[in-house]
């Protein structure tokens, strides 16, 4: 029976637990006045390194990581759950440990636009979450042309966000008949992952020579050469005869259109009919970096010192998105910046001149087989000009290696990626 003393309860608890809630948005909604906030958007390689960087420099800096996304997919090793030799589950991955081990505030929500000229993150929902330094990571989008449009992805996967798409192409690869004809478009410079087609082209002829052995591969390339072109060329005649047709721009390979309800593709040669067709489109920064004004041409220009945007004061962007010079677009380069930027926000916010940053650094490996491996490495270093390479440090894996060679190069790829996704997500 509802009586005036419980009523007077009921009511004093609602108040309660509605002043919790108004205090708990309080607290992300106004800047804290007794310390310092850092809003990092985007959770992959960049921003969850950032993120847990700025955590490890400065705990007592609060850390809000904004992702829509509760897990992620790492494109990394994404070719191995095409090809069947992983599921998808060995790519996925949460921010369980960034929040509870390491304090960072995670907020799973999407972002319309960081608004440099007030300090403020703009939520999807009308949210807006000021800060004192914001670190965007938003990864690429892609430019749709020559026929390939949105939803074309349903029919002509890309795969280049992982997760979903990885999926769907892994679906129609084991879907193909034997004697199909599997066609790739590698997109223009620059991309995400330059040796990531070529990877990928290996690891499904591997699926195909042990499963569909009679069927075929057509790489109709949008560029004349490609990253570590002679090893991948070479292990693919060792391991994989004629089954892959490699075709450069200029050799008959540069697409006029395509049709991806029809799975076709028209050069100026010829239509090409696919039974699988894994278009990749050309790449640009993700469109919240058009959104909040950090663009300039496709790409995100930056001091390449600290990985502050050169159009927007307080914002730095990392990964792929940013323009860093001779580093590729890659998930290891994603994550050095993510660490010079947490290192240079730190001093800055602590009143201290930035620092010469530490090396960067970028180790790409890449399986031609699950026993076959090839690498390139490199080491960078930030100048007032721009990110260069030192000379004399990195280099490509030798031509030639025997097969024990390949073999431990496939195990250091397995072992790469198991550290670099601890030294992000663990």
């Amino acid at each position: 029976m509802m009586n005036r003393r419980n009523f007077n309860k009921l009511l004093v608890g609602s108040f309660a637990l509605s002043l919790a809630a108004c205090n708990s948005l309080t607290n992300v909604a106004t800047l804290p006045k007794e310390k310092k906030r850092v809003v990092v958007v985007g959770g992959g390689f960049g921003g969850a390194t950032a993120a847990k960087y700025l955590k490890k420099f400065s705990p007592e800096t609060e850390v809000i990581l904004i992702e829509q996304n509760e897990v992620y997919y790492t494109c990394p090793f994404g070719n191995t759950v095409i090809a069947g030799m992983n599921d998808l589950d060995y790519i996925k991955h949460d921010y369980k440990t960034l929040a509870k081990k390491y304090k960072v505030i995670v907020k799973h929500a999407k972002v319309k636009k960081v608004d440099g000229a007030n300090h403020t993150v703009i939520l999807e929902n009308g949210e807006m979450i000021p800060y004192h330094k914001a670190i965007v990571s938003p990864g690429i989008d892609f430019k749709y042309e020559k026929g390939y449009v949105k939803g074309s992805e349903m029919y002509a996967p890309h795969a280049y966000k992982a997760g979903a798409q990885t999926t769907l192409l892994e679906e129609q690869l084991a879907g193909m008949k034997d004697g199909g004809t599997y066609v790739m478009v590698p997109p223009p410079n620059p991309f995400r992952c330059p040796p990531g087609p070529y990877e990928r082209i290996s690891l499904v002829a591997h699926y195909l020579k042990h499963n569909k052995p009679n069927s075929k591969i057509i790489i109709l390339d949008q560029k004349n050469k490609f990253s570590k072109q002679g090893l991948f060329q070479e292990g693919w005649e060792k391991l994989y005869g004629d089954m892959i047709d490699w075709r450069g721009a200029e050799f008959g390979g540069e697409v006029l259109s395509v049709d991806p309800k029809k799975l076709t593709v028209t050069t100026e040669d010829e239509t090409i009919k696919a039974d699988v067709l894994n278009y990749i489109p050309a790449q640009k920064a993700g469109q919240l970096a058009f959104d909040s004004g950090l663009t300039k041409g496709d790409w995100c220009p930056v001091n390449t010192k600290t990985f502050e945007s050169r159009m927007v004061k307080d914002v730095h962007v990392i990964g792929d998105a940013s323009i860093a010079s001779k580093m590729p677009k890659s998930g290891f380069s994603a994550n050095s910046q993510g660490k010079i930027a947490a290192l240079q926000i730190t001093r800055m916010l602590q009143d201290k001149p930035v620092v010469n940053p530490p090396k960067l650094a970028n180790t790409c490996y890449s399986l031609i087989s699950p026993s076959y491996g090839i690498t390139v490495a490199a080491v960078y270093e930030a100048h007032e000009d721009g990110i260069k390479k030192v000379k004399g440090a990195g280099g490509l894996s030798p031509m030639g290696a025997d097969e024990g060679y390949r073999m431990l190069e496939a195990e250091y790829a397995v072992g790469w990626y198991k550290n670099q996704t601890a030294d992000i997500f663990r």
